[in-house]
């Protein structure tokens, strides 16, 4: 049997009432000058305010878009510095989240951020010597707040770029189902399948690694059992907390790789601004079909994990519980940038790991098919 090495290192302090431990964390920390890092949706919330209470001494940086750039992550990074900032909050959905563990990044690391990209080694480059970040999200769905990953899209291709290191993990990961209960449905809706596509693609992923998959599939049955409560019942704490479960076990999960709807996803956002879990959730089923000759095995296994026919009905049928529009046309995706959007997907480092290999043709092809 070949070599492997694997880890699942993150600290994370779980339960609802769980952020009242954020004080506690950065003193542990040696942390007396926080950059609290939001969107500035967030921060007009009482959710923000709540967190905002308890590190009144924190610096405030909410630059960051609905899909992070590398000149949010730049802002932050000088607003970090002309504060004199030793530590870093990021608090909201996987973008607030990602352009914080960016900036950690930045403000001891002077390469430009494209030579970190996960595509060309660039992780390589990072070194322990960042400053402490605590991670807190509001949403479930990217589960950034365990990854060892960042999302960034780049100015000079306006491709989003991966930027994976075990440096990058955040210290602890605070998650507090109390946070998502006043989530607006969309964004509980696109989350939550985003949180499902993890932890699918993951388990229908290239590669060895049994563990991630057994997290995988766990995280999957969670997310299709509790996304339609949390979608009928909002106020079902327990449900947002197993939520946020299948969200960090989808980000665990992915260390072991993704698939092609996460490629053709990624444009989406960086070309059109869509949702990024909305366009998962439009994309896994075709995805899925297309894989299905090779992934017989593994799709019969998932769905008699949870308890369903066919997976590709299964994410049908949670779109339509959550109100997601099937057609990327429905969300104003012009068809004829779907050539365009191909080339951009073909670039994209997920579908290396698709079950199935992919040519530009046929990320075409599921585009057209989605449209």
């Amino acid at each position: 049997m070949s070599l492997y090495t694997f880890s699942f290192p993150t600290t994370i302090i779980f339960g609802a009432g769980a952020i009242r431990r954020l004080p506690e964390e950065l003193s542990a920390k040696g942390v007396e000058r926080p950059l609290l890092v939001a969107d500035a949706g967030l921060a007009r919330t009482a959710v923000f305010e709540r967190v905002r209470a308890l590190i009144p001494h924190a610096s405030v940086f909410t630059g960051v878009d609905p899909n992070p750039t590398e000149q949010n992550v730049l802002d932050g990074a000088a607003f970090y510095a002309e504060h004199n900032c030793d530590g870093i909050v990021g608090l909201g959905g996987g973008s607030p989240i990602d352009a914080a563990k960016a900036i950690r990044l930045k403000a001891t690391h002077h390469l430009p951020l494209a030579d970190y990209d996960d595509l060309i080694d660039g992780g390589n480059k990072i070194t322990a010597n960042l400053p402490p970040c605590i991670a807190i999200p509001t949403t479930a769905g990217t589960g950034s707040e365990v990854g060892r990953s960042t999302v960034i899209t780049i100015a000079a291709t306006n491709r989003k770029t991966v930027i994976f290191s075990p440096h990058l993990i955040a210290s602890p990961a605070i998650v507090d189902p109390e946070l998502t209960l006043a989530l607006p449905p969309h964004i509980t809706a696109g989350t939550g399948m985003d949180a499902f596509t993890h932890n699918v693609e993951a388990y229908l992923a290239k590669g060895f690694h049994p563990i991630c998959d057994a997290i995988a599939l766990g995280g999957a049955k969670l997310a299709s059992d509790h996304l339609p409560v949390v979608m009928r019942e909002p106020g079902n704490v327990e449900s947002r907390g197993l939520m946020l479960m299948s969200s960090m076990m989808g980000a665990i999960a992915f260390q072991k790789g993704l698939g092609a709807t996460h490629s053709l996803a990624h444009p989406l956002s960086s070309e059109f601004q869509m949702h990024h879990g909305t366009a998962n959730a439009v994309l896994l089923p075709i995805v899925l079909e297309f894989n299905r000759e090779v992934s017989t095995a593994r799709l019969a296994e998932l769905s008699a994990h949870l308890q369903c026919g066919d997976m590709a009905a299964r994410v049908r049928e949670l779109n339509a519980l959550c109100s997601i529009q099937p057609r990327l046309r429905d969300y104003g995706i012009p068809e004829s940038a779907l050539p365009m959007l191909a080339g951009k997907a073909i670039q994209d480092g997920c579908h290396q790991s698709n079950p199935r290999p992919c040519t530009r043709e046929d990320l075409l092809a599921l585009y057209r098919q989605a449209w």
